[in-house]
C-alpha cells in the first residue's frame, strides 16, 4: 500500500528534525569535546615523543667539535678549560677576542694551536652560526658543544635549532655562569625570524636591525 505523498514528506521532515535534535542533544556536546580532547592528546603525545627522540638522539651522538660564541672574554677562558677535558675536539671561536689574546689564552691552557680555529666573519649572534655552518658541514661535523653565557643561551639555542638544524647538526648547550639577567624573549623571536629568512633567502636581515630595534624601543615607551 502506497502512502500519500504528503505523508511521506511529513515523515521525512520529522526524521530530519529528530536527527538535528539528536546532534544538539545534551549527549552530543560531551562526545564532541571528548573527540577533540582525544585528538589533542594524540598530537601532544606525538610532539612529546618527537622532542624526546630528538633529545635522546642529541645525547647519543658524540660531539665532534666545540663552538664558542664571542662576546664575553669569560666564554673563551671557560672554553679553554673545557677543551682540556676534551682533548680530541677542535675548537671554533666565532668573533671572539683579538687573535693575540685568544692564542695566548688557549696556549696557557695547554691547547695545541692546530686545535683552535679563530673566525672573525660574524658580527652578531645570527652570523655566529651562519658563517660557520657550511664549514662544519664540509668537515663532516654532525654534533658539537655550544658554549656561550647563560644569559645568552636561550637566543643561541633558538638560532642553533634553525641554522645548525638545517644541516642536520645537533648540539649540546654548555652555559657559562654569569650574574646577568637573561635576555628578553623579543631578541630570541627577532633572531628566529632572521634565521628563517637566512634559510629561505641566504640573507640574515642584518640591514633591518636598526629598524627592528627602533620599533622595539617605541613599544617599550
Amino acid at each position: 500500500m502506497r502512502l500519500p505523498r504528503s505523508t511521506l514528506i511529513h515523515r521525512l521532515g520529522k526524521s530530519s528534525a529528530q536527527a538535528a535534535g539528536d546532534s544538539r542533544s545534551p549527549h552530543a556536546a560531551p562526545q564532541r569535546r571528548r573527540r577533540k580532547s582525544s585528538i589533542l592528546g594524540i598530537v601532544c603525545l606525538l610532539l612529546l615523543a618527537g622532542a624526546g627522540y630528538k633529545h635522546l638522539h642529541t645525547y647519543l651522538q658524540k660531539p665532534q667539535a666545540i663552538l664558542v660564541l664571542g662576546g664575553d672574554i669569560e666564554r673563551e677562558t671557560f672554553a679553554a678549560e673545557f677543551a682540556q677535558q676534551h682533548p680530541d675536539l677542535e675548537i671554533w671561536v666565532s668573533s671572539g677576542t683579538n687573535p693575540e689574546f685568544a692564542e695566548w689564552n688557549f696556549a696557557e691552557a695547554g691547547i695545541r694551536p692546530d686545535r683552535v680555529h679563530l673566525d672573525y666573519r660574524a658580527v652578531d649572534t645570527v652570523t655566529n652560526f651562519t658563517t660557520l655552518v657550511d664549514d662544519f658541514e664540509a668537515e663532516g661535523i654532525t654534533s658539537l658543544y655550544l658554549i656561550t653565557s647563560d644569559y645568552h643561551m636561550r637566543r643561541a639555542q633558538v638560532i642553533g635549532e634553525i641554522v645548525l638544524g638545517s644541516r642536520g647538526i645537533s648540539y649540546r648547550a654548555i652555559a657559562v655562569p654569569s650574574e646577568r639577567e637573561p635576555e628578553s624573549i623579543d631578541k630570541s623571536v627577532r633572531d628566529a625570524a632572521r634565521s628563517v629568512l637566512w634559510l629561505t633567502t641566504g640573507r640574515t636581515g642584518l640591514e633591518l636591525l636598526p629598524y627592528l630595534n627602533q620599533a622595539h624601543a617605541k613599544r617599550l615607551k
